[in-house]
């Protein structure tokens, strides 16, 4: 009887790896970043953004310091900035759709002050439909908008940065173009 549930558990699981597989879910690597970084100071005005980058870098292998000097790269983000616009209005005049936009501006140098990631900027927005029989959930959903757009954020920042490590003679974005084909970064919630 043991026998018969340990064999049912293991095709289960078995079945569930492949289910996994074919799909196409894959777990994250760690990216391979310009052998310059791997020493960083992240400089950003949004702490959500400094500490989501931190972490993405720490996790990436790279040693992140409190503070610049040399032979430590700087990362800055200048400009990491929502702003939420109203989309559509019914025909009561009220608002029905919302965008969460979110935008992004940074550049790397290596410790002795050099380019590595040349100043770029990167936009993502959210949409997603007001409910007006709900105002409490709104503010939910616009900081839960905004926190997944945080975090995707951060990704395509370190798919550019992999990039730069790949192509070092060329700037990051038109690299990061050649690497990986940009999936839309709208969706409707």
């Amino acid at each position: 009887m043991k026998s018969m549930s340990r064999v049912v558990k293991a095709s289960l699981l078995l079945m569930s790896l492949l289910s996994l597989a074919a799909c196409g879910f894959h777990l994250r690597q760690n990216v391979a970043l310009p052998p310059a970084m791997q020493r960083v100071h992240v400089v950003s005005g949004n702490l959500n953004m400094q500490r989501g980058l931190e972490r993405a870098l720490a996790a990436s292998g790279v040693t992140v310091e409190d503070h610049g000097g040399a032979d430590i790269a700087e990362f800055n983000v200048p400009v990491a900035a929502f702003t939420t616009e109203t989309l559509s209005v019914s025909g009561a005049a009220r608002v029905t759709e919302y965008t969460v936009r979110y935008h992004v501006e940074f550049d790397a140098h290596d410790g002795t002050g050099q380019p590595l990631v040349p100043h770029q900027r990167i936009d993502m927005q959210r949409n997603f439909s007001y409910d007006a029989t709900n105002t409490i959930g709104t503010q939910a959903q616009v900081d839960a908008i905004q926190s997944a757009l945080n975090d995707d954020m951060v990704q395509a920042i370190l798919f550019r940065l992999q990039a730069a490590g790949r192509h070092p003679g060329q700037t990051a974005a038109a690299a990061a173009a050649q690497d990986v084909q940009p999936a839309s970064s709208s969706s409707t919630h």
